[in-house]
């Protein structure tokens, strides 16, 4: 079998089948054999082993949720044999540092890390971090191999394994769902989007040039990559020298060395933490460059699955959250609006089959661990509603705060009335999270702030002081650090915030 197969592990169930793949002898037969209780044998698949590369990939029948059951690959007299092997439903949690952050780390984790052994049927997989210049057809090394949740491979140590945002959507999973989720993590920190993104995806973004060299033959995939034009080299920054990216920045080395190789795996969905880095480098282009790699990954993971991986695979992320409080620079609030092609909220036209988990009122002041903001409860828990939405099509489920769907201007009054998606809940009436551009012209804009008025139920009256009736645009929340903990400006009555927006 390949690397990441092992006992204990989750194969994703119907009405997808599992893909399974492995080595042998160029030529060779090989028989991979399913079986329940007693051994016997529910379902037996042939495959041949391809020269020059030595695999041999078969698809299994789809199979219900449950298990446990045993799987056998043979050739010749040889044969291995995984066993207490689950049906259910399989996730992929990447990203930089805030998704490798453990169990350990967290807010009550001690708590946490005792529960683990009450949820044996959401099983981990970690793979190690590693780079390469080409796209590799294994890993090179796994950190934890699939085994049932435990105190001790759940916080091995800091920023190693096992995900907590990768964990608790698991285990907010299995809760809703009651059957087998599995949880592969593949994550480094201090890494930019580039280098989880293959050539194609950056050559379509037009970024950067030395990526676009690295396979000028290589065709677009099915679905249209790239859904901003690239922005003139002015408008995106190189690294800001304020910031040290701990991991590897080299265009696409961890998608050849921990992406491509799990292509062949059948999944339900991806979750990703990752933006921070993109923050000091190439920001302005994330609104490309994330949008092309949700669409290259959904591509490759259909096409390396032989189709089982669903063509609009769910695709969860989180929003940036909080680094500094009194920071007059806007980069975060940048990451954030360009995490949704810049258009406020997700789903949308440029990011179908996507949800987002909001994170920007769950800031961190005294965290140790400096950007990296200890509750990740709240940010799974947000995360898990969006795939219970998305992803598993759970009719009337909140799982997005407020936004805003029109602007009136009473100019004699000097007000700005603003309609909300959903009903209201202002926690901090006065706080300056409203701004307005009072600008002769609209570049640069001089933003002053827009004092709330009034909230009702579902509309929000903005004063705008000094403004008059030259009202070039709006902003919310648009600050690295815009509100203190579980304290922004505007929720839902389900406790989810408000997005900012631009």
């Amino acid at each position: 079998f390949a690397s990441y197969y092992g006992d204990h592990m989750v194969l994703q169930k119907e009405p997808a089948g599992a893909v399974v793949w492995g080595y042998g002898e160029p030529g060779a037969a090989v028989t991979v054999a399913l079986s329940g209780d007693g051994g016997i044998i529910i379902m037996k698949k042939t495959a041949r082993v391809k020269g020059p590369s030595g695999t041999w990939t078969t698809v299994l029948d789809p199979m219900d949720r449950g298990g446990p059951y045993a799987l056998t690959a043979g050739q010749g007299s040889e044969n291995v044999t995984l066993r207490d092997v689950y049906f259910g439903d399989v996730w992929l949690c990447s990203g930089q540092s805030n998704m490798a952050m453990t169990v350990l780390q967290i807010t009550n984790a001690s708590q946490e890390l005792a529960a683990a052994a009450r949820y044996p049927y959401v099983r981990v997989f970690a793979a190690a971090p590693a780079r390469s210049d080409v796209e590799l057809e294994d890993l090179e090394r796994i950190d934890l191999p699939w085994s049932v949740p435990t105190a001790e491979n759940l916080g091995h140590g800091n920023f190693t394994y096992f995900s907590a945002v990768c964990w608790l959507l698991g285990r907010y999973l299995y809760e809703a769902l009651r059957y087998p989720v599995g949880l592969v993590e593949a994550a480094w920190g201090g890494t930019p989007i580039e280098a989880w993104s293959s050539r194609r995806a950056l050559w379509a973004c037009g970024l950067p040039e030395e990526a676009g060299r690295l396979a000028p033959e290589a065709p677009a995939p099915g679905p249209a990559l790239c859904f901003a034009p690239p922005l003139s080299p002015a408008l995106s920054s190189d690294i800001s020298p304020r910031w040290h990216l701990s991991g590897p920045q080299t265009p696409s080395v961890l998608w050849n060395a921990m992406i491509h190789p799990l292509l062949n795996m059948t999944l339900r969905g991806v979750a990703w933490y990752q933006g921070e880095a993109n923050a000091f480098l190439h920001t302005d282009r994330y609104n490309c460059t994330f949008p092309a790699l949700i669409a290259d990954w959904r591509w490759a993971f259909h096409v390396g699955s032989a189709g089982q991986t669903e063509p609009l695979l769910p695709f969860g992320f989180v929003q940036l959250s909080t680094y500094r409080r009194q920071s007059p620079d806007d980069s975060f609030a940048r990451l954030r609006w360009h995490q949704t092609a810049d258009l406020g909220v997700v789903p949308n036209a440029r990011m179908p089959g996507t949800f987002m988990a909001v994170a920007m009122d769950l800031c961190d002041e005294r965290s140790p661990y400096g950007i990296h903001p200890r509750d990740k409860q709240n940010v799974a828990h947000r995360l898990h509603l969006g795939a219970r939405a998305v992803a598993y099509g759970e009719k009337g489920l909140v799982f997005q705060g407020p936004y805003p769907t029109r602007a009136v201007l009473e100019v004699s009054k000097g007000l700005l009335n603003l309609t909300y998606s959903q009903e209201l809940v202002c926690r901090q009436k006065d706080m300056r999270a409203f701004e307005v551009c009072c600008s002769p012209q609209p570049s640069p804009c001089g933003w002053l702030p827009a004092p709330v008025v009034a909230v009702e139920s579902r509309t929000v009256t903005l004063a705008l002081a000094g403004c008059g009736t030259l009202v070039l645009g709006l902003r919310y929340a648009w600050a690295e650090w815009p509100c203190e903990y579980e304290s922004c400006a505007l929720y839902n009555t389900r406790g989810l915030p408000a997005p900012p927006f631009l």
